[in-house]
Order: structure tokens, then sequence, then C-alpha cells
């Protein structure tokens, strides 16, 4: 009976009625399909990291227990980075294949991933494909961290020089041999790095994104809390009242999460394209399994389900206080406190705190804030309204304090992104200097005979017709080629040097400096990432709540157009509604994330960091703004009315 009545009621709303359970269903589609992403893209790193954790061996835990001999080592090729891979058989053992091939390779097989081996084809064979003699096949997808990765295998005997000359043990460069007892490692250290800084993005998401989902259950909730009280007072129970809410939220929304679901798989060919961590996606890396996507479309409209039972306090205790819109009372300030309690944690905080304390402490901020806010909206509008010169302020001031809920959520979005910004707009690093100057290739040589490497690298330089001046420094054996080398003499220079030092690869500083290079440029995309979709939750979010706002008081306005008050005063009204607590919350928030981030910056503010977060003030303001005004002609439509029925 609850399920009958319930969808006469949607359906007696009418086409305006209709509407306003369309823009319910609107944001929360739109409100899955962002959550999805912000799952599916912390499970896509922790897949990369599994998928190229063979390449960081687990040493075995003693000599009986090895089979085999692995080590990693970079090269390049036109800018670009090759991981190169050794493994060697231990005498007698027979280890199992590596991801991605048929078999364990044999002493003098090289396997290229396809990327590399159509590069290979591609240049001449001086600039890349004779490092690679003995090209045995090539590696299946299960090899590669992402699509078109560069990935070399060699394989080795035990007791080759590449297998038992020392190496210089820095991850960002190689690692030196290990035995190891599997090819089943572990994840590395910089895969684990953007693990967290995936984890950190996610929770700055994530909650925007849930508040939005909360919001998305108290869409038009005046005219359903006058719909509902009037139920209440013919005889229904508060049983039957709560049955109706959460059978109406629930439907909604279970409908607009698979419409999300639908959403976002069809954008996942687009999403694929963001490059980082070296390169794009596996499309299969960005498409969430079963459990998670089942979890994402349970989890959402029991949110919504509950966001709406808790926005029907009023019509079950005091039903008569809302059929004759009484002001709720006033909120306390102990919401600010908690706001305040939340950012004292913050300068306690450094770039050495665990980074579970920080998501946890960035997500309660989060949380505060949304708490607060409705509280800030509400003594905004009592200073407007007692200094006041107009009717249209006067209007909005009035409409803020009856009711700041409803107003927050119309703002709530840029507030929370304008957090987002203000955290990551300064901590942006600052790109590497370029060292200016005619390229160099160095390669370290640990076996002791400097001297005789330098005198063999010239002539291999000499006979590749690479003109550079050949030194020794200390164990370091540097070519400083001509200022006219391009980039194809760099790689003959590269490759004439391949195997000069077994187990070391000629690295120019760029190479050197290109981790961390990488870095940065990833957490800008990052960063481009977080507060896209935060403004895109932002302004969607500001867009249908103005136009769910303006249905909720449709009856009021009518009324008011009826006494006389120009559309332009309603209008200018509305609009000063958004616009006071847009700058007031939008900000305080900036400036609010501005003071979560200083603990964590490691130098200087940086000039791209402020033009970032100037632009995303700007951005920001516009779009809510702009989203707002979709919702004049649904004003003056619903003003057009002479005699306006009750709902």
């Amino acid at each position: 009976m609850n399920l009958d009545l319930t969808w006469r009621l949607i359906k007696g709303g009418g086409r305006r009625g209709m509407l306003g359970t369309w823009l319910t269903f609107g944001a929360v589609a739109m409100a899955t399909a962002l959550l999805l992403f912000v799952v599916a893209a912390n499970l896509a790193f922790q897949a990369r990291a599994d998928r190229g954790a063979w390449r960081n061996p687990v040493p075995a835990a003693s000599a009986s227990a090895a089979v085999a001999v692995e080590a990693m080592r970079f090269d390049y090729v036109r800018d670009k980075k090759i991981t190169v891979i050794d493994l060697a058989a231990l005498d007698g053992a027979n280890p199992e294949a590596p991801p991605g091939l048929p078999r364990f390779p044999k002493p003098g097989e090289v396997w290229l991933s396809p990327g590399l081996a159509a590069l290979a084809d591609e240049l001449p064979a001086n600039e890349l494909a004779d490092r690679y003699p003995g090209r045995a096949g090539v590696l299946g997808d299960e090899a590669l961290v992402y699509p078109g990765e560069l990935v070399a295998v060699f394989g080795q005997r035990p007791d080759a020089p590449a297998m038992t000359a020392q190496r210089v043990d820095d991850w960002v460069q190689s690692q030196p041999p290990v035995k190891v007892a599997s090819l089943a490692g572990e994840p590395s250290e910089d895969a684990v790095a953007y693990q967290w800084l995936s984890a950190i993005a996610g929770v700055l998401m994530v909650v925007p994104l849930l508040v939005f989902g909360g919001a998305a259950a108290r869409l038009t909730v005046a005219r359903r809390d006058s719909r509902l009280a009037a139920l209440r007072l013919v005889g229904a129970t508060p049983g039957q009242v709560v049955a109706m809410t959460v059978t109406e939220a629930v439907l909604v929304a279970l409908g607009g999460a698979i419409a999300g679901a639908v959403l976002y798989a069809l954008s996942v060919p687009l999403l694929t394209r963001i490059e980082m961590q070296g390169g794009p996606w596996f499309a299969g890396d960005l498409l969430p399994g079963p459990l998670t996507l089942a979890g994402v479309l349970v989890a959402v409209p029991l949110l919504v389900g509950l966001s709406a039972v808790v926005g029907l306090r009023r019509v079950v205790v005091s039903p008569l206080g809302v059929a004759k819109r009484e002001t709720p009372p006033a909120m306390r300030f102990v919401r600010v406190l908690a706001l305040l309690a939340s950012l004292a944690v913050f300068p306690l905080l450094g770039v050495q705190t665990s980074v579970t304390i920080i998501l946890i402490a960035l997500a309660v901020a989060f949380l505060c804030i949304n708490l607060a806010g409705p509280w800030v909206v509400g003594m905004i509008g009592r200073i407007a309204a007692s200094t006041a010169r107009g009717p249209a302020m006067l209007l909005a001031a009035r409409r803020l304090v009856d009711d700041p809920r409803s107003a927050w959520r119309t703002v709530s979005g840029v507030a929370l992104t304008g957090f987002v910004a203000g955290f990551l707009g300064l901590l942006s690093p600052a790109a590497f200097e370029q060292v200016p100057g005619p390229p160099q290739l160095s390669v370290n040589v640990t076996d002791g005979s400097p001297a005789e490497a330098a005198a063999q690298a010239r002539e291999r330089l000499r006979a590749a017709g690479v003109t550079a001046t050949v030194e020794r420094r200390e164990d370091v054996v540097v070519a400083a080629l001509g200022s006219s080398a391009d980039e194809a003499t760099v790689d003959r220079a590269r490759t004439a040097l391949a195997d000069l030092v077994p187990g070391h690869t000629p690295t120019t500083p760029e190479d050197s400096r290109r981790f961390g290079t990488d870095i940065v440029a990833d957490i800008r995309v990052g960063t481009i990432v977080v507060l896209s979709v935060s403004f895109l939750v932002a302004i969607t979010s500001s867009g249908i709540t103005a136009m769910s706002s303006v249905l909720d008081r449709r009856q009021t306005y009518a009324l008011l157009r009826l006494a006389g008050t120009p559309l332009e005063v309603l209008d200018k009204a509305r609009r000063s509604e958004t616009l006071l607590p847009l700058i007031v919350m939008g900000g305080g928030s900036i400036l609010t994330g501005v003071f979560c981030a200083a603990p964590f910056m490691l130098d200087e503010p940086n000039l791209t960091g402020a033009l970032t977060l100037a632009a995303c003030v700007v951005v920001g303001f516009a779009g809510v703004l702009g989203a707002g005004a979709m919702s004049r002609p649904l004003l003056r439509a619903v003003t057009m009315d002479p005699a306006p029925r009750p709902d």
C-alpha cells in the first residue's frame, strides 16, 4: 500500500512536481558516476602496483630457497623511459615464467613490450634496436603497468657480468641483482607513493560527492514536507510517513544510481587517456569489479534514503508547524566549535605525519565545514537583514534566515571545492630547472677501471659517428656531445655506450631528474583532475539546487507576484540569496584550505600554484552564478499562474 500511495503522490505532484523528481534523479546519477570514478581510480593505482610488483623482487629467505637472480635498470630513448629487467635462472632451478611471458627467458634472449618493439622497428637500428640483440618475442599486457609502456626483459646467465657486477643501489635509476625464491615481488616505492597520493585525492573528491548525494535527497524538501505534513494531519502515522519518504527517495535514487553507472561506463574510454605515472590506463583498470559496482549501487540509494529520513524530523514531530511554514529553531554555535577544533589539529601535522592521519584530518575538516556551513549562512542572513536597504536584499536575507540549510546546499559544492583548491593550489610544486648547454651522457664505472672504460667510450662513439668529448670524473665516464646534437644523435650515443659497463646504462642529467619531473607533472595532472571533479560537483549542485529552491517556493513566489512584486525584484533576491553566502563561504573555505596546507609546504608557494588557485576562484564563482541563472526561466514560469494552488 505504501508503494502504491508513494507512486500516486509522485505523479500527483503534476508536471513541476515531476521536474523535482527528475532533478533528484539527475543529481544522484551525476554523484554516482563521479563516485565510481573516485573508487575506480584508487583501485586502478592498486592494479598498476600489483602488475609492476614482479619487477621489485623480495630477496629469498635463504640461499637454498633462491631459484633466480633479478635486477632492474632504466634506459632511455627519444626522451622516453625504458624499464630493463635482467633475469637469470640459477643452476638446477626451474623458476616460474614472469608475467606476460610463456616461459622463463633463456640466456641471450630479449623480450620487448609491444610499444618498445614497434619503436625499435621504426627507428634506425643504431639508435635503438642494436641495444637488444637476440629478440625472442613480445611481452603480454600482464607484464606492463600501462598500455604502450616500454619494457625489455633480458635473459642472462647467473655468472654473466650484468648479474655479478656491482651496481649503484638507487631505485630511481637501477636496482642491484637480488636472489629470489619467486617473481612475486612487492609494490615499488614509487607505486606506493602514488597509491597514497590517490588516496588523498580520493578523500578530497569523495567527501563533496557524499555531501552532494545527501543533498540530492533533500531536493524539493519543502514540497515533500508540506505534502507529508498534510498526511500526518489527516491521520498518517509517523511510520507510514517515514516509509513513504524512504520508498520515494530510494526508488528515485536507485534509478539515478543505475543511470550514473551507465554514464560512467560510457566515459571510461575518455578517462583512459589521462596520462599519469608514465602513461594512459587499461580500460579494465578503470572499470569497477562486480562487488565494487554492487556496493556503490546499494550504498548510494541507502545514503539518499537515510538523508531523506533525517530531513523528516520536523514532519514527524510537528506536522502543524510545517503546514503553517514556521521558521525552525536556530542552529547552535557548537557547529562552529567543531570546525575550529578540527582545524586546530593541522598546525600539529607535517610532511612526516602518517598519511592515514592526514586523510582522517582532511575528512573530518571537510565534514565540519559542511556542519558549520548552515550556521554561518544563517548568521549572514541575520546581518544582511539588519543592514538591508532594498526589498530584494531584505527578501534574500529573510530567506537565508528562514532556511539556511537550503541556501547552504546551493553553495556547499563551491565551498567544499574552495577548500580543495586552497589545499592543492599552493602545494603545486615548481618545475625543475633545466641545465643549459649541450647534452652529455654519464656512465658509472663500478669495476675499478674508469680509464679503460673512457678509452672504450671514445672508440665506440667514433665508430658510431658521434662527435663527443670523453673524460673521466673519478668513477664516472662523461661524454659531452656537440652543441648541435639532436635526439637522434643522443640515441646513437646511448646505443654505442649501451653495454660499456655491465648493468649500467648511459644517462643524461635530465634522466637523473626524470623521476622528480614526472612526479611534478603527475601532481599537476592530479590537481587538475581533482579540481575538475570538484567543480563539476559544485556547478551541478548549484544549478540543481537553485531550480529545486524555485520549485519549493513556487507558491510563495507566485503570491508575491500577485501582490505586485516585480519579477526583477524576485530574481535579484534569488541571485543575492546565492551570492552572499557564496562570497563569504567560498572565500572562507579557500583560506581554510590554505591554512590546512601550510604545514605540508616544502618551499615557498610558486607562481603556478597561485595562478591555479586564482583560476579556481574565477571558474567556481562564474560556474555557480551561471548555473543559478538557469533557474530564472523557471522562476518566470512559476510566477505566471494567477491562482497558484497549494501543494
